[in-house]
């Protein structure tokens, strides 16, 4: 399945069979695939494996990135538990899957850890909510990391829940308000908006967003605020950033720090960082075309999801691990063809020159033997030819 996926750059068990080419009818090989992604606990098994090996990136300050998102698929009729969702990058109602990714980076940097990638429907029975889906997600990372990282949630994590969740769990967070949630200061309750307009821009910065348009420019103040939330005793800091927009940017984390600019500057930029990380969510959709799954079981949808999970792994960290896999990743790039050359989020150019290496090289073999030796690894006679 790895090897079909990469191959093809598809979902579609069709072309993951013309992505292995092997020597039966593709009717054949689509019924074997069909079948295995019908296993119970696959999927599971998976997240605990890439949990388990991506931990060992996270470190005490890495970022860990939740991000609930959407499968729409446009013309989908008979999948199984098809649900009314927002399409995000388009504003609009459509029938697909609500999913959650979670990706871990180094503040400020653009090289992504993929750690979780789920889907599920809340039309499906015994669904028992999309809370429950996102702590289920937290709690297996934050189980293989041991409790390190940050966990960075935009507006969609504002909920008495999940701050609930992660302050009894022990885990430090950044999370964006919505502006309307009540906030205690100096012992006193306020609405996070109107307590904004109370705080101190201590500091300034100019900083370049990357925009469809192009590189984009603002000048942003920010400062802080000591608080707590109705009914817990835990500190809490409420960083308030201006220069966005209209409205203040609101962020409440449960990072320890101080008034300096360093401090609060971990805050604005590990947040920032979750815009860089969009990358991550759309080379994902696009390199695998997620939104034109077709798989008419809800287990089968589901081990699916986990197996691009592997697939994205293997890509974006396997490579890297060592010195011989750096070279390796390198030289796939470049076989990639880039018309401008390979930017710096290059997981596009690596899963382009797996594809096309993978086609060139032959189709798939399970394994390969040498008489009198041992079996080599599969890696070396792929690539063997340079």
């Amino acid at each position: 399945m790895l090897y079909g996926l990469q191959a093809s750059k598809d979902v579609k068990l069709s072309s993951i069979g013309r992505g292995l080419d092997e020597g039966i009818l593709l009717k054949k090989t689509e019924e074997r695939l069909s079948r295995n992604l019908l296993r119970e606990g696959l999927a599971e098994g998976i997240f605990r494996v890439i949990a388990r090996e991506g931990a060992k990136r996270v470190g005490k300050d890495t970022l860990v990135v939740v991000d609930p998102t959407d499968i729409r698929n446009l013309y989908a009729r008979r999948m199984p538990y098809l649900a009314r969702i927002r399409d995000g990058s388009k504003g609009e109602l459509g029938d697909g899957y609500w999913g959650c990714a979670a990706v871990a980076c180094e503040s400020g940097g653009r090289r992504i850890v993929p750690l979780h990638l789920r889907l599920w429907s809340c039309a499906s029975p015994g669904f028992t909510g999309e809370n429950d889906q996102i702590k289920a997600v937290i709690d297996t990372l934050s189980e293989a990391a041991k409790k390190r990282g940050i966990y960075v949630i935009d507006r969609g994590g504002d909920r008495e829940t999940l701050f609930k969740h992660l302050l009894d769990n022990g885990l430090r967070f950044i999370i964006r308000l919505v502006g309307d949630r009540t906030l205690l200061w100096r012992g006193r309750p306020f609405i996070a908006e109107n307590l904004a307009a109370k705080c101190r821009m201590r500091h300034a910065e100019t900083i370049w967003r990357e925009t469809e348009e192009g590189e984009k420019s603002h000048e942003i103040q920010y400062g802080a605020m000591d608080v707590r939330l109705p009914g817990r005793d835990e500190p809490l800091r409420l960083v308030v950033v201006t220069g966005f927009g209209e409205k203040p940017m609101l962020l409440l984390t449960s990072v320890a720090g101080t008034e300096s600019r360093q401090s609060l500057w971990q805050i604005v930029e590990g947040y920032m960082t979750r815009w860089r990380v969009e990358d991550a969510i759309r080379f994902i959709k696009q390199s695998y075309r997620l939104e034109d799954i077709r798989l008419l079981d809800y287990t089968r949808l589901k081990n699916m999801m986990a197996v691009v999970l592997a697939a994205v792994f293997f890509a974006s960290c396997w490579l890297g691990e060592s010195v011989r896999r750096g070279i390796l990743a390198r030289n796939i790039t470049r076989v990639s063809k880039r018309l401008f050359g390979v930017p710096d989020f290059h997981y596009y150019a690596l899963a382009d020159g797996i594809a096309r290496l993978f086609n060139r090289c032959g189709r798939w073999c399970r394994q390969s033997t040498v008489r009198g030796k041992a079996n080599m690894q599969p890696e070396l006679p792929l690539f063997a030819s340079g």
